[in-house]
C-alpha cells in the first residue's frame, strides 16, 4: 500500500493486527517507528508497553495512548478520499499514533520531557495502565482516545462486571418447579427494574447507573442444572465497584455475586487548569471550535488520574461510535488535524 508520509505511523500500526493479549508485534513496530522518528529513548517495559521518551527536563508530560484493541481483524485500507479503515483506526491506534508524530515532529524541548505510552490490554483489565501509574509520576497527562479532533473529554464511567450462578438438583421435565433460566431471568428483571429506580432522578447519561446483560449460560449435568449470568454495568461517580457489588448481593441474597476481572470507578477531570488551556488555545490555532464531552465508556484516565493527582484530560480523533464495530475507519483529514492540534497545544503548554 503507498503510503502519505504523514500517515505512515497510523497505516503501518494498523497493520500490526492487536487484540488483547497479542499486542507484542504492535508494539514492537512502535517502539521501531518512535525509534526512528528521533525520541531519545525507546523500549519495551516489563508488562509489554512501548515507551518513548524525549527530553530530559524537570517538567514532565505523559501522553498515554492503547496499542490494544477488540478482537475482530478489518482489512487496513487507505481509500482514493482520504479514509483509512483497520481495527484500531479510532479506538484508539488513531490518538496513539497521533501521540507519536506530533511528539517525534516537536522533537526535544527545553525543560521538558515528553513520554509517550502504547498500553496494553486496556480493553481488557488495563495491565499496561495500572503497571505505569505506579511508575511514573508526571506533572500533567493526555490519554489518547477518540473525542474529534476538536473535542476535549474530560471524564469518563466507571465499569465493573460480575457473575451470578443459580443451581438446582436435577429433575424430571413433567415436574412443575421453577427451572434454573427462570431463576435467573427473575434475578435479572429484579436487576433491571432497581437499576431503573436508581436513575429517576438523574437526568444526565452520564450521571445514571446502566446495567446491562451480557451473557448467559445454563446446563446440566444429570444431577445438577445451573445458569449463569454475566452482568456489567457502567458507574457514575460516587459509585464505587465495591458498593455496588454489595448492594447487587443485598438486593439478590441469598444468590451468590461473584465480582469478574479489574473493575475501574469513574473519574471527571477539573478543567480549570494550564493543560485544559492549551487545548482550547491548540483546537482553535487548527480552526477549530473547542468543546467539552464525558464518555459513557471507561479508559485508562480512570486508573492513572487518581494516583497522579496531575492535570489530565483525553484527547484524540475519531468519531467514538465506530468503536468496536466493523466499521472502523478514520479521515486523513482528521487526523492530520488532531496531530497538528497536539503540536501546537503542547508548544503552548510548554512555552508557559
Amino acid at each position: 500500500m503507498k503510503t502519505a508520509s504523514n500517515l505512515k505511523t497510523l497505516v503501518d500500526l494498523l497493520g500490526h493486527y492487536s487484540p488483547s493479549g497479542q499486542e507484542k508485534t504492535a508494539v514492537d513496530f512502535l517502539v521501531s517507528r518512535m525509534n526512528h522518528l528521533g525520541y531519545d529513548i525507546t523500549y519495551v517495559d516489563e508488562v509489554g508497553n512501548a515507551i518513548g521518551i524525549t527530553g530530559d527536563g524537570p517538567n514532565e508530560l505523559i501522553l498515554l495512548g492503547h496499542i490494544d484493541t477488540v478482537p475482530g481483524e478489518i482489512p487496513v485500507k487507505l481509500d482514493d478520499d482520504g479514509v483509512i479503515h483497520g481495527r484500531g483506526a479510532v479506538d484508539a491506534k488513531g490518538s496513539l499514533a497521533a501521540f507519536v508524530d506530533a511528539v517525534g515532529a516537536l522533537g526535544g524541548i527545553p525543560g521538558w520531557k515528553l513520554i509517550v505510552i502504547g498500553a496494553v490490554d486496556e480493553e481488557r483489565d488495563s495491565l499496561g495502565a495500572r503497571h505505569v501509574r505506579n511508575l511514573f509520576d508526571p506533572g500533567l497527562a493526555i490519554i489518547g482516545e477518540p473525542s474529534r479532533w476538536d473535542r476535549i473529554t474530560l471524564g469518563y464511567k466507571g465499569s465493573a462486571r460480575l457473575e451470578i450462578t443459580v443451581s438446582n438438583a436435577s429433575m424430571h421435565s413433567a415436574i412443575v418447579q421453577e427451572t434454573t433460566s427462570e431463576r435467573a431471568f427473575n434475578i435479572w428483571s429484579m436487576i433491571k427494574q432497581w437499576d431503573e429506580e436508581q436513575n429517576i432522578q438523574e437526568e444526565k447519561f452520564f450521571n445514571q447507573l446502566n446495567v446491562s446483560l451480557q451473557g448467559i449460560e445454563s446446563g446440566n449435568n444429570g444431577l445438577e442444572e445451573w445458569t449463569t449470568m454475566q452482568i456489567g454495568a457502567r458507574l457514575p461517580l460516587g459509585s464505587s465497584p465495591k458498593a455496588y457489588y454489595q448492594q447487587i448481593s443485598n438486593l439478590i441474597s441469598p444468590e451468590q455475586v461473584i465480582p469478574l476481572g479489574y473493575a475501574i470507578p469513574a473519574y471527571k477531570a477539573n478543567k480549570n487548569n494550564p493543560l485544559v488551556r492549551a487545548f482550547l488555545r491548540g483546537i482553535r490555532d487548527v480552526g477549530g471550535k473547542p468543546r467539552f464531552v464525558t464518555k459513557t465508556g471507561t479508559a485508562d484516565m480512570c486508573i492513572v488520574a487518581p494516583v497522579w493527582k496531575c492535570p489530565v484530560i483525553a484527547y484524540g480523533p475519531g468519531d467514538a461510535k465506530l468503536d468496536h464495530t466493523p466499521h472502523e475507519r478514520i479521515s486523513a483529514e482528521e487526523y492530520l488535524k488532531a496531530v497538528a492540534v497536539l503540536r501546537a497545544a503542547i508548544t503552548n503548554l510548554c512555552s508557559l
